[in-house]
């Protein structure tokens, strides 16, 4: 049987990020993703970088994504950083939101990088921290 490589199993989390997210399984970003406390930093489309926990991370997208149809994140260009415990990964991400409801275009996609902190934890590696560069806003931004 083939083992993941820690760089593998960092990247694997980072995917989960994505791809929990899009599906909205809210528990397993909780469980299998984020440390209980992470540091948020999305200040790049306006808000302040804080500390939040990651169940407020989690209702707060769960309350973004009311009325949406599909979302979908795609990443890539993953650059990891391993140091003991810590790890760092860079990588692009696009996010497009998708509503059939909507008068002026159904879609509007987010353009830019992330700059993510993980850590070693008994229950393996783990997003504690995380910060969204966005590059630019396309299409329909309001979804209306």
């Amino acid at each position: 049987m083939e083992q993941f490589s820690v760089r593998d199993q960092i990247i694997e989390i980072v995917n989960k990020l994505f791809i929990y997210t899009d599906e909205q399984k809210w528990d397993q970003l909780q469980n299998e993703v984020f440390t209980k406390e992470i540091w948020f930093d999305m200040s790049s489309m306006g808000g302040e970088a804080k500390d939040i926990t990651a169940k407020e991370v989690c209702e707060m997208w769960q309350k973004g994504f009311e009325g949406i149809d599909a979302v979908n994140h795609l990443s890539g260009n993953h650059l990891v950083t391993i140091d003991g415990a810590d790890a760092e990964v860079f990588a692009y991400a696009t996010a497009t939101h998708y509503k059939k409801a909507a008068q002026q275009g159904n879609t509007r996609t987010f353009v830019g990088t992330y700059n993510i902190h993980l850590m070693q934890t008994q229950h393996g590696w783990r997003i504690n921290a995380f910060k969204y560069n966005l590059k630019y806003v396309e299409g329909n931004v309001e979804l209306k």
